[in-house]
């Protein structure tokens, strides 16, 4: 993936992250997970998953999305759904 591509999704995630957890400028990194961001329990990495499919008009599998295992691997998802992979 593009870095420019790479770094595009991010920038997009950020505000979703922001409206989804109520944390201010979440720092996203690839290596980052569900425990170091307060708030992201399994209710809202729900609601995250469903918010991110708005935001980037794309569609996850629950199999896609189960085993993923940082944010790096969501970007990289996405990547692949709005085909810049």
């Amino acid at each position: 993936m593009e870095k420019s591509a790479e770094k595009e999704i991010y920038e997009k995630l950020g505000p979703v992250f922001q409206d989804i957890l109520f944390v201010d400028n979440p720092v996203l990194t690839p290596q980052t997970t569900a425990r170091d961001i307060p708030g992201w329990d399994s209710l809202n990495n729900i609601r995250l998953m469903v918010a991110i499919e708005k935001a980037f008009g794309i569609r996850f599998q629950t199999s896609e999305v189960m085993g993923l295992a940082n944010l790096g691997a969501l970007v990289s998802l996405i990547a692949a759904k709005v085909g810049r992979s």
